[in-house]
């Protein structure tokens, strides 16, 4: 914010709250200081800064200083919505995304300062509490977005159509990385490196690092042909799209702006239309739902006549299915496993269009064991096979929602001994078995649920990592709600 934005609106906030504590309206203050009340309204609001001679009439209106009312200290009351102003962080939230204007923030902030001051703080301190950052603000902001949206960018489809027939790239055959390629030498000057990246240990756990300098695009030698491919295709929508702002390693490290968060996706979401266009993956996928038998052998070769990355698949099913089929109640999950001390953590989420269970918590709880996607990993850590595939029925035992939910796991290409599996939830209902045959006759296995160990009631669970802590202090907290109603009625 701009110093002359934020004198306006410390002043105006100043004003508005010694008034207040004087109990004087506006229209009092206007026939002690023979100022309209509109103006004075204008002033409160951060729109206008007066001049000194009326600076002088509110402060003698106010029975205050004229330096006190100029200085741009606050008192404990408006302290932290004065951080807020001074920070960038209005200006680095994404309203324009959302269809807020800075200025509605603002007039609210004017409006009711110190019950504003009091929800910033509180925000502040949850913040503190489960030590969330600017980078997740960020995410979380971009979740949303893609949540509003149901997590499909009809321009972002047209352009990847246009740069392939631009560039003579047939869509309905699976894309040759070379392509890309030669694409990226030829049209936009790049030089490739598959060798510096594995010079440095500290620098395995990056796909690759761009070096705008001299556009040249460091490859680590361990990708696959299907990372590679996705690699070069987001680099082209960089190119393509004419994005400026942006992040130079994948995965990323670190982030400065919204932009670059937010541009990373639009990079991200222009790769997964090229390499699985929506046009072919529609038809696959209606022959796949009109099948009258399950047969999980079809989706696995439809996922390998695109990729051989189940995570842009299962990414690209986010932004398909609920655009041309409706199922607008669904996640996308992916996780990490690391055997040698049992942990699971949930890296990404997505839900489109509730929040759906499961989702991340962030008081290191044990994610339920009974989930596909747990399975899955436990299955391939515990045969070192290479990748698995599940799906199941999951009924939650908090709520009456049941999901399908597919699951693939494999190992992780740049952590020795570590896993990954990634889950796509669908919601399972009426509407979801007339459009899919095969449902009706039951054929997938169906398990009980919970979201976490510590809030399930699940009895006798053979999976079960915790015990039901918080359940049962939310049990004994009934218990004592109870009795406490019991003695209030015995003593009335």
């Amino acid at each position: 914010m701009v110093e002359e934005e934020y004198i306006r609106l410390i002043f105006g906030l100043k004003m508005k709250q010694i008034r207040n504590e004087k109990d004087l309206s506006l229209f009092g203050l206007s026939k002690k200081t023979g100022l309209s009340k509109s103006y004075l309204n204008e002033i409160e609001k951060g729109k206008k800064y007066p001049k000194r001679d009326k600076i002088l009439l509110i402060a003698e209106a106010l029975e205050t200083s004229y330096d006190h009312l100029v200085s741009l200290k606050l008192d404990k009351n408006l302290a932290p919505i004065g951080e807020i102003l001074q920070s960038r962080l209005l200006k680095e939230i994404p309203l324009d995304l959302f269809g807020i204007r800075e200025s509605d923030l603002i007039d609210i902030i004017a409006e009711a300062p110190v019950k504003v001051n009091a929800f910033i703080s509180t925000l502040i301190e949850i913040a503190k509490h489960y030590n969330l950052g600017r980078e997740s603000f960020f995410l979380a902001a971009l979740r949303s977005y893609q949540e509003a949206q149901n997590n499909y960018f009809d321009e972002l489809e047209k352009k990847a159509e246009l740069f392939a027939k631009a560039y003579n790239i047939d869509l309905d055959q699976k894309i040759n990385p070379q392509e890309l390629h030669d694409v990226l030498l030829e049209e936009n000057g790049y030089t490739v490196n598959s060798d510096a990246l594995s010079q440095y240990n500290e620098l395995t756990s990056l796909r690759s690092v761009f070096v705008p300098s001299s556009k040249t695009l460091l490859l680590s030698d361990g990708i696959d042909e299907s990372q590679k491919t996705f690699i070069y295709a987001k680099e082209i929508a960089y190119n393509y799209l004419g994005i400026q702002d942006r992040l130079y390693t994948f995965s990323w490290i670190k982030f400065d702006t919204f932009d670059q968060v937010l541009n990373n996706f639009y990079a991200s979401y222009f790769a997964g239309a090229l390499i699985i266009p929506r046009r072919n993956l529609v038809a696959k996928l209606k022959d796949f739902f009109a099948e009258e038998n399950w047969k999980p052998q079809l989706l696995l070769e439809m996922m390998n006549s695109f990729t051989d990355s189940p995570e842009t698949f299962y990414q690209r099913l986010t932004n398909i299915l609920p655009r041309d089929f409706n199922m607008r109640n669904i996640f996308f999950l992916r996780f990490s496993h690391d055997p040698e001390h049992d942990e699971f953590r949930l890296e990404k989420e997505l839900h489109i269009t509730n929040l759906q269970e499961p989702h991340a918590n962030d008081n290191n709880e044990h994610y339920c064991r009974r989930w596909v996607g747990m399975r899955t990993l436990k299955q391939i850590a515990a045969t070192k096979s290479k990748a698995a595939f599940g799906a199941q029925i999951s009924e939650y035992v908090h709520t009456d929602n049941e999901y399908l939910v597919l699951s693939s796991s494999m190992e992780d290409p740049f952590k020795a001994g570590k896993y990954r599996s990634i889950a796509l939830g669908i919601l399972h209902n009426k509407e979801l078995q007339a459009k899919v045959p095969f449902l009706k006759q039951n054929p997938i296995p169906r398990m009980l649920v919970g979201v976490t160990c510590e809030t399930c009631d699940i009895l006798n669970c053979e999976v079960r990592a915790a015990a039901p802590v918080r359940l049962q202090k939310k049990l004994q907290n009934k218990k004592t709600e109870d009795v406490v109603k019991e003695l209030t009625a015995k003593f009335s």
